[in-house]
């Protein structure tokens, strides 16, 4: 039997916060979720340049479900974690958690989307290399 999260809550390390603009929307005044999923990218190339010390690329994002959406005003968190370490790869989980503008408790996060983003090394030339570099 699974215990049962009455109350879930983010993930891993908060590893970019930013606020959802005006400037950010469609046509249609809405936030899209290619922002979202662009925002969710540099996230995971933080984490995993970390790991590597240096450069990295996305090769692969797993499935992912938008739970809600973004409004303009939403305080965006994206929280990451390093599920696995390969050779050359690193497997980043990614969280997506808010705060609406309407939201009076600060506390109060809003899970958006998770996804697994699959990163690879890279070297000063753009070639795929072993994750930690020996000198």
């Amino acid at each position: 039997m699974t215990d049962i999260d009455d109350t879930p809550s983010p993930q891993g390390r908060l590893t970019l916060k930013l606020l959802a603009t005006r400037q950010d929307t469609n046509l249609h005044g809405d936030i899209p979720g290619g922002w979202l999923v662009a925002r969710m990218d540099e996230a995971a190339e933080v984490a995993a340049g970390r790991e590597a010390l240096g450069r990295t690329a996305n090769v692969a994002i797993e499935a992912m479900d938008f739970l809600c959406p973004v409004r303009v005003g939403s305080m965006v968190n994206i929280f990451t974690r390093v599920s696995e370490i390969g050779h050359s790869s690193i497997k980043i989980d990614v969280e997506v958690w808010i705060r609406a503008p309407q939201e009076r408790d600060h506390d109060e996060l809003h899970k958006v989307t998770e996804a697994r983003f699959v990163m690879v090394a890279l070297d000063d030339n753009g070639r795929i290399r072993g994750v930690r570099q020996h000198d």
